[in-house]
């Protein structure tokens, strides 16, 4: 007797397997799957590789951009700094490794770039004496001495006059009247000139590498034109107009034997390391200075001098009340408005919301200003709606201007957060309160504004510290002001950010950076101290609402 073996395992067999498909199916199954697999694989691949060019083409783009003037300017730190990011930057965009960098790295070097190294800059630049009279090397106020000292004497050579431009920098283009030949004069000194086209006048057309400046443009710049000098030995060349030129000699040189300026006539500057000046015998000192360190001096001049720590007070108190007002006020609306328009019952909300966060899309520049002439004394429209003509002349009023004016610009923004933020709110939470009797009030004061708050808590910080040092809305509305008759150094809407800016000379012209940078460093500590307290509460209410 002959028995048939008819199992599932039979190579015999006419039943499919387990899969539902004869073993030739499952084979040319596994075929199409795999080659649809290798299929989207590939086209995966080259979705890589072309947004990979694209983010190296941009890095490279960068690098290009950024080491000529690196080069030019000997910053061998930073331009190794670059490099070392773009080979990091083109390595983990080449290789199929480091998944989770590909999205940390561009986020973690704009971080560095703007937020780390200003910080760092700031810090560091608190210690010195940097400002204006005071930004370079004492090599560089040498010879900013000798070339303003120069004068025009007898027999001294005269050049026709071309002004130019080479990488942004001004050129003086010099043709010698007797033998036509052309130099180019920069703040390094001259350099002989070939190719120039060179008119019947000496006037010099055009030349390689150089942009000639028309008539009209560097009439425009007059000013510029004649604080430029080309140094030249034992003088400089200076300009008489915009056509000619003359090479004159320094009133002032610097003698490294006594590590001082003398002059002809017998006057002595000393250098003096310390405040980084040249100082004659009276005490006096020339204008042009270099950058030294001055250690706490900057701090110590903040804390001490009365006419900076006198009103320091007064200052900080209203800081904190403005930034703490702006912040509750722009949350309130913005709360009362996004519940409002989060009710089922409302009807056309898109429409509302467009034209709510119509004075978030508009210029703050723009909008500061017609502000500030709505408060105009003579013809404002606030002004005459309330009666109130001198808005903006006594401190009460103008306090409270600034404030209902950053009401309006900031509430659009907390009405997008928190309409965002009541998305989130589980609904059951809402109608589990409802049901067990709460009213309204109670609802959100219990459920709503708690997960709204834990939610909202980081933005409401930085909130905080943006109207902190909200520059712009007292510069551009009030300037600071009003100020006491007595007084014309702090006003009674001064932010520390306002204040620091005028103390520091920015007003006047007279820039000191080191003692603003010091201040800064004094603003960057409070708002810091109150940033991390405020974390630190909110971690606090995570957990409970959590």
């Amino acid at each position: 007797m002959t028995t048939e073996v008819t199992g599932a395992g039979s190579a015999r067999s006419p039943h499919p397997g387990p899969s539902g498909q004869a073993p030739d199916q499952r084979s040319r199954g596994g075929r199409r799957g795999g080659a649809e697999q290798v299929r989207r694989t590939r086209e995966l691949s080259t979705g890589f590789i072309v947004s990979r060019i694209a983010v190296l083409g941009v890095v490279a783009a960068l690098l290009i951009y950024a080491l000529p003037p690196l080069i030019q300017t000997e910053a061998w730190t930073a331009l190794g700094v670059v490099g070392v990011v773009t080979a990091l930057v083109a390595y983990l965009y080449l290789t199929p490794r480091h998944i989770p960098a590909k999205y940390l790295v561009p986020g973690t070097i704009f971080l560095f770039a703007f937020a780390i190294v200003p910080i760092v800059l700031t810090f560091v630049t608190a210690f010195t004496n940097f400002g204006d009279g005071h930004r370079g090397t004492k090599e560089e106020a040498v010879r900013a001495i000798e070339t303003s000292s120069v004068t025009q004497v007898p027999g001294s050579p005269e050049y026709y006059l071309t002004i130019a431009e080479r990488d942004g920098e001004l050129v003086f283009l010099l043709v010698d009247p007797d033998t036509k030949a052309v130099q180019a004069g920069t703040a390094d000194g001259l350099s002989p000139l070939t190719g120039a086209e060179v008119s019947l006048t000496g006037k010099v057309l055009s030349a390689a590498g150089y942009t000639v400046i028309p008539t009209a443009q560097a009439a425009e710049r007059d000013a510029e034109i004649a604080a430029f000098s080309v140094p030249t030995p034992g003088g400089a060349v200076k300009a008489t107009g915009l056509s000619r030129a003359f090479e004159g000699k320094a009133d002032k040189s610097y003698d490294a034997a006594c590590d001082c300026v003398t002059s002809p006539s017998g006057g002595r500057w000393v250098a003096d390391e310390v405040e980084g000046y040249f100082v004659d015998a009276e005490g006096k000192h020339l204008d042009q200075g270099w950058k030294v360190d001055v250690g706490f001096a900057n701090f110590t001049k903040a804390l001490t001098d009365p006419t900076i720590s006198g009103h320091f007070l007064n200052v900080l108190i209203w800081n904190f009340v403005f930034a703490l007002s702006a912040v509750a006020t722009t949350f309130a609306l913005g709360m009362i408005v996004a519940l409002a328009l989060h009710s089922p019952r409302v009807r056309g909300t898109k429409f509302y919301r467009i034209i709510l966060i119509l004075p978030y899309a508009m210029p703050g520049f723009a909008m500061l200003l017609i502000w500030r002439d709505m408060f105009n004394t003579d013809f404002g429209l606030i002004s005459k709606l309330f009666g109130v003509h001198d808005w903006l002349g006594t401190p009460t009023t103008a306090r409270l201007g600034l404030i209902v004016i950053n009401l309006w610009m900031g509430f659009p923004y907390m009405f997008l957060v928190i309409t965002g933020a009541l998305q989130a709110v589980p609904r059951e939470l809402t109608d589990a309160a409802r049901i067990d009797g709460a009213s309204a009030w109670a609802g959100f004061r219990r459920v709503t504004l708690p997960l709204v708050l834990v939610a909202l808590t980081p933005l409401l910080i930085s909130s905080f510290g943006f109207n902190f040092n909200n520059f712009n809305n007292i510069k551009l509305v009030t300037n600071g002001g009003p100020y006491a008759i007595d007084n014309s150094t702090v006003g009674a809407t001064d932010l520390l950010i306002s204040y620091t800016y005028r103390v520091a000379g920015f007003d006047s012209g007279v820039a000191d950076f080191g003692f603003a940078a010091a201040i800064s460093v004094f603003i960057f500590a409070i708002v810091a101290t109150v940033s991390t307290v405020a974390f630190w509460r909110s971690r606090a209410q995570e957990e409970v609402y959590s």
